[in-house]
């Protein structure tokens, strides 16, 4: 096995599993919108959702987190970027992924690898293939179903930014160049793995949504593709995107 292919995260055999969709996206791409909005159309399907964000979404998530993001004064290389990521990672995987599959419910994500890929792999600079191996090496090889990344040019999305009046967090602040190469590099992603799909980011947050709810009811027609106006849901274990 390739060492950037790990087991899906709901392999056959492994018993009741849920479902982990992750929303991904450059800087100013509406992500926290739209996983607001998932998130309250599953609960409204009855179905149990787990969302929390990368890095993130554990005591050490959250203080790497602020490390990354906040704290200026420190340099921190390409190298360290990577491992402190990876760190928060295994923490968010072991302590919040793995849990919310075990008992069957849908784990959203606000980023996960593919964001690694893009920031730390083609934004820095850093060999892909290593960050690859390396992440593998953090997540046990657990993978999401599903990637919403919302493709968006990265001088648009800096433009919402600034007209919502955000302060640059210490990434953000890599300057054009950077965030360009993201943005490319999302969208390479997206070619070469069909567990990703491109979600044109340009529409109105409704426009979004609805594309959304479409991907899911194609990929998962359980149970998503009946969801309709119907107002509960069971999840079943989904089908096994390929490689």
């Amino acid at each position: 096995m390739n060492p950037s292919e790990g087991p899906d995260a709901a392999s056959p055999g492994e018993g009741r599993r849920g479902l982990f969709l992750v929303i991904e996206g450059v800087e100013g791409a509406g992500k926290s919108t739209q996983v607001e909005r998932l998130v309250q159309w599953l609960e409204t399907l009855g179905v149990e959702t787990v969302r929390s964000r990368e890095p993130g979404g554990t005591p050490l998530g959250e203080a790497v987190r602020e490390v990354l993001l906040d704290r200026d004064e420190l340099r921190i290389g390409s190298e360290s970027e990577l491992f402190l990521m990876l760190a928060a990672r295994a923490a968010f995987v072991r302590d919040v992924v793995r849990p919310a599959l075990e008992r069957g419910a849908v784990m959203v994500a606000d980023r996960f690898e593919f964001s690694t890929f893009a920031y730390q792999g083609y934004g820095r600079g850093l060999p892909l293939d290593e960050v690859r191996r390396l992440n593998a090496f953090a997540t046990g090889g657990l993978r999401p179903h599903l990637v919403l990344i919302l493709d968006l040019p990265a001088a648009e999305g800096r433009a919402r930014q600034r007209t919502a009046g955000k302060v640059d967090d210490r990434i953000e602040a890599s300057g054009e160049g950077f965030l360009e190469r993201v943005s490319r590099g999302y969208r390479l992603l997206a070619a070469e793995d069909d567990r990703a799909v491109l979600v044109d980011a340009r529409l109105e947050p409704g426009g979004v949504e609805a594309r959304i709810r479409s991907v899911l009811a194609a990929r998962f027609p359980e149970p998503f593709g009946t969801a309709g106006g119907s107002s509960t849901s069971t999840l079943t274990q989904p089908p096994i995107p390929s490689e």
